[in-house]
């Protein structure tokens, strides 16, 4: 069975739509398509143009295609922005057989127990993560199947989404012609790509950085326990380039990823007449003629770039992590420090801003575990494309209980994308 599983993930973003269709072999994810189109109609992590939006999925999910050879029909989709919200739950039963074992059946009506809360009629559940199970008093249980005992309870953490923001993403892929089997709030796909099962055992809050929004997850024992989304991201930095050195965005956005090159790239060399018979020192000023920026800026200080405009922007946003970690009370679990991941994890200067503001340990996570077209994936901008491929790969259920996902060969497309394309082909030949 897991020999003929073919998943499709979409990571639908603020700056770009990521699509990767993956095959799972013995839980290895092997990427067999992967492509990047930039999003349009997309704002903070929520769809503001559903027609543009339209475009940049469809654009991107043909281009894996082509290149995987498939035709997908089904795909699992992630779900962000400040409309994410978190809460943690307990649900309590009485096992069904006291004489027997606990059974799957006990595990399904204790988490149905938990989900029994109180929450406003336009949101809607997106996950029920079982962080541990209590049999009969006996707490830290992670699968209690098979076990005896009297009572059940179940510890979970909760995540919910605005309710029409979800059915606006539904439509955008119903108009592409593919089914959603399924949302996953993007920390949390994140966190499964690139974390270690030590980290989430001793405790670290996985931050994703994207161009709009910043996902916090937060794991305790190996478990979820926090899940936020601050709307604030890498555009900002970009934003205030923009301001700064009075260029457009696209400029800005050229000269960020530029500076996230390693510093020897960057400098001006001092080989002229005027430095001979002086010691080689490094130029304050950096090079940007390679960039060919409408603007014709050529060369820019880099204290007034890096310390004067990209580090106090970094300030903020670690700043306003350190609150959100306080927020949720779990702060001093987490010793296996920060996790930066997403396209934002590169930003030049973060890991100094994210060390010395929130005085943790700090590395940039990779999508790791992964086969097949590495070289395409092998960066944090594609964790939440990973993660929900290895998302797909352990809920395999109906999407009647809340997960699920299939695939189909080319020539066995799902009937709504068929006729889409049908549509389209009569179309050309009407006047």
């Amino acid at each position: 069975m897991n020999e003929a599983r073919i998943i499709v993930g979409i990571d639908v973003g603020t700056y770009k739509v990521v699509t990767v269709i993956a095959k799972i072999v013995e839980n290895v994810v092997h990427v067999l398509g992967v492509s990047e189109v930039k999003s349009q109609g997309i704002r903070k992590g929520q769809i503001v143009d559903i027609e543009e939006a339209v475009g940049a999925i469809n654009n991107s999910l043909e281009a894996a295609e082509r290149m995987a050879g498939y035709s997908a029909s089904h795909v699992i989709v992630s779900l962000g922005g400040s409309q994410i919200e978190s809460q943690n739950s307990r649900g309590v039963v009485a096992i069904a057989d006291p004489k027997g074992e606990i059974n799957s059946t006990d595990l399904m009506r204790v988490i149905d127990a938990a989900k029994a809360i109180s929450i406003p009629s336009t949101r809607e559940i997106i996950h029920v993560l079982p962080r541990n199970y209590i049999v009969d008093g006996q707490e830290g249980i992670k699968d209690p199947v098979g076990m005896s005992g009297i009572r059940l309870e179940v510890d979970t953490h909760i995540i919910t989404a605005n309710g029409v923001s979800v059915r606006n993403l539904e439509k955008a892929f119903s108009e592409v012609g593919v089914d959603v089997d399924n949302f996953s709030f993007s920390g949390y796909s994140s966190s499964l790509a690139v974390l270690s099962d030590t980290e989430k055992e001793l405790g670290v809050v996985l931050v994703d950085v994207g161009a709009g929004t910043t996902d916090i997850s937060i794991y305790t024992e190996g478990s979820v326990s926090y899940s936020s989304v601050l709307a604030i991201g890498a555009r900002h930095v970009t934003n205030d380039l923009a301001i700064g050195l009075r260029i457009s965005l696209e400029s800005a956005e050229k000269i960020k990823l530029f500076l996230s090159q390693e510093p020897a790239k960057r400098f001006i060399r001092t080989e002229e007449g005027e430095s001979e018979g002086k010691e080689a020192k490094h130029s304050d000023e950096i090079d940007l003629t390679s960039l060919g920026l409408p603007e014709e800026v050529r060369k820019v200080s880099q204290k007034t770039l890096i310390d004067g405009i990209i580090r106090p922007r970094l300030n903020e946003i670690c700043t306003m992590i350190g609150l959100e970690i306080k927020k949720s009370g779990f702060g001093g679990q987490t010793p296996a420090g920060i996790v930066l991941t997403g396209g934002g994890a590169l930003t030049v200067g973060i890991r100094d801003s994210a060390r010395r503001t929130l005085a943790m340990p700090v590395r940039i996570g990779l999508p790791a575990n992964v086969k097949g077209i590495i070289d395409e994936v092998q960066h944090p901008a594609f964790a939440t494309a990973i993660g929900l491929i290895m998302y797909g790969s352990r809920n395999t259920t109906s999407k009647s209980s809340g997960f699920g996902f299939s695939f189909s060969k080319v020539g066995g497309a799902g009937p709504s994308k068929i006729m889409k394309k049908l549509f389209g082909f009569i179309k050309t030949f009407i006047p």
